[in-house]
């Protein structure tokens, strides 16, 4: 058995941290603007189910493999495959599986924090009491103004990087600890209030049969699909930060008990986001597949129409920004341990230096949707194309790699001793599944992307 390796970036206290921890980077915008929207325009109920049966059988393998891989190299993830590759006696050309996990992840934040901006704009609006006093179409012009002001998008894109970057500044146990400690919790605590006041709505079975009776008449094969991609992607794997938060694991957590409540808790999430959404939308007669505008267009009419709702649009806005933020720090992260791992920087600056280069390409990104919208290659926008890339490229390929290098080219054994599952039937069904249907999965999301499959 190898010998043990120590980060020199500290560790969690615990592993309920660590559970909070990676629980905030899965549980993003993905959860709460995308998977709700996906729900709606993919046949409610149906997709639930299919996105259920995915995350079992696709995400939850292949994040215990990532978390595995994490926690024996204890480094970032670039210098993670490197000491593992050299360990197994495989080319150190695996390390470029790390470069490609942490680059993709850095692209993501450039344009996250663009969107995740937004929600900085809509607290402000819902707390003023805009949406109170105006009609349907002025709110649904307020996001086109919103896309249409560079200067807009600048001030709020450049606010939430800055409060990214002071956070992953201040290190594991001071910053990403302390931070996901507070946000994590209130999280849940905004998300239960927002679902209890839905409880209250008359829309409110009728969201619940939408979000919880499968009609798998109304689910195509594109639904599926999607269904996959959405589990896949929601629980961040393939972009360095899962690995990264696993190098800080204690020892003697259990690596199987730990993601089984991650993938939990990010379902709860996504599910609880639906159920507080959906009875909304069908008690002021709106519609449930509006696609992205949901959160930002059809929501806010629901909160201009309801009892009480400039208190709980902005509390809503405060949730969606929380959830950003979590993710956020967990994308810089991996970027950031590069640096002082490997350029010998104090965190602080190497937190400055990512962020800043992150903020920049970000401005590509807020421009897309502006002065830079006719500017395309291949048909997209500079946003567009960093979507396309990472998502639909990196992530995917990373995810199938790590399959591979965890279940075909590491030698069982040092599997088995980083698990801590022992050999019986748990270690084999995960096995089997990382190694044949995870590995399938993932392969039919890649080439669907890529317009193959």
């Amino acid at each position: 058995m190898t010998r043990k390796r120590k980060s020199i970036h500290g560790q969690w206290s615990s592993r309920w941290v660590f559970v909070l921890a990676a629980t905030g980077s899965a549980v993003g915008l993905g959860n709460i603007w995308r998977f709700p929207y996906m729900t709606g325009t993919n046949g409610g109920g149906a997709f639930v189910c299919v996105y259920i049966l995915c995350v079992l059988l696709v995400a939850i393998p292949i994040m215990m493999a990532e978390i595995m891989l994490g926690r024996r190299g204890r480094q970032s993830p670039i210098n993670t495959m490197q000491a593992l590759a050299e360990e197994e006696s495989l080319s150190s050309a695996w390390r470029y599986l790390g470069w490609m996990g942490v680059v993709a992840g850095f692209m993501i934040l450039s344009f996250y924090s663009v969107v995740a901006g937004w929600t900085i704009d809509y607290i402000i609006r819902a707390g003023s009491g805009i949406f109170t006093i105006s009609s349907d179409i002025e709110i649904a012009g307020y996001f086109d103004a919103l896309l249409a002001s560079p200067e807009r998008l600048l001030v709020i894109h450049t606010i939430f990087m800055a409060l990214t970057v002071i956070v992953v500044s201040m290190g594991v146990r001071s910053g990403l600890e302390r931070a996901v400690k507070f946000m994590m919790p209130a999280l849940f605590i905004l998300l239960i209030i927002m679902v209890g006041y839905a409880m209250s709505t008359t829309g409110f079975s009728r969201g619940l049969s939408y979000m919880f009776y499968p009609d798998f008449s109304k689910i195509s094969a594109a639904g599926v699909l999607a269904a996959m991609g959405q589990a896949f992607f929601s629980l961040s794997l393939g972009m360095g930060a899962i690995m990264m938060y696993g190098s800080y694991l204690p020892e003697k957590a259990s690596i199987a008990k730990t993601t089984f409540m991650i993938a939990a808790a990010d379902t709860l999430v996504a599910i609880l986001a639906g159920v507080a959404i959906f009875p909304l939308v069908f008690a002021y007669g709106l519609e449930p597949d509006k696609g992205p505008g949901l959160i930002f267009i059809t929501l806010p009419i629901a909160f201009g129409k309801m009892p009480y709702g400039e208190f709980f649009g902005t509390l809503f806005f405060i949730l969606l920004l929380f959830a950003a933020w979590t993710s956020s720090i967990s994308l810089l992260e991996p970027a950031v341990a590069w640096l002082v791992e490997n350029r010998g920087m104090r965190r602080p600056r190497a937190s400055a230096l990512a962020g800043l280069i992150a903020w920049i390409l970000g401005i590509g990104s807020l421009l897309s949707f502006n002065r830079w919208a006719d500017y395309k290659l291949f048909g997209k926008t500079w946003f567009d194309m960093m979507d396309y890339l990472t998502s639909n490229i990196m992530l995917p390929l990373g995810g199938l790699l790590l399959a591979i290098f965890a279940a075909w080219l590491m030698k069982r054994q040092s599997c088995v001793d980083e698990l801590g599952m022992g050999d019986g039937i748990a270690y084999k069904c995960w096995y089997f599944t990382v190694r044949y249907i995870a590995p399938v999965g993932v392969l039919i999301i890649f080439l669907q992307a890529i317009g193959i499959f």
